[in-house]
């Protein structure tokens, strides 16, 4: 019971495409540490990207992007599904030339990742939405403020 591919990429041999490289979510997560898996400096990263925000990025700049969401990353401790799945990107031709002239090496790649990322709109979004969430949480302060007056 072998499940279809719905890969756009499904032409190309299952040789050609583990000559992609990979790229997973933790490697361009401000939220990780470098132990964690954080591969790129932390003012440079993204808050928690996702596989599909990372395909977006990728696919914008014509590069060619296979999705697989069954793999997780082995550092990971969390296996729930915001943290699954991982990317793999044609970096070179099969020549070895670069697919894209902007990235000729996979840092460079994940740079413009952790770039590009809070700049989708699906991000802008969701950021304007967690400003009406940042008002009630300061509500919630002034309760624990209540809370230590009463232990004098």
């Amino acid at each position: 019971m072998q499940q279809p591919s719905i890969s756009p990429y499904d032409g190309l041999s299952p040789e050609d495409r583990k000559k992609w490289i990979i790229i997973y979510p933790a490697y361009v997560n401000s939220k990780k540490t470098i132990q964690e898996g954080r591969r790129i400096a932390k003012s440079k990263a993204a808050d928690n990207p996702t596989c599909s925000e990372m395909r977006d990025v990728c696919t914008s700049q014509s590069l060619q992007v296979d999705v697989e969401m069954d793999r997780h990353y082995p550092r990971e401790m969390m296996k729930d599904s915001s943290h699954t799945g991982r990317i793999r990107v044609q970096l070179f031709k099969v020549d070895g030339s670069p697919f894209n002239d902007k990235f000729s090496t996979r840092k460079e790649l994940m740079l413009f990742i952790g770039e590009m990322v809070p700049k989708l709109k699906s991000r802008q979004s969701k950021s304007a939405a967690g400003d009406g969430g940042g008002q009630s949480a300061g509500g919630g302060g002034s309760s624990s403020k209540k809370k230590k007056g009463k232990k004098k």
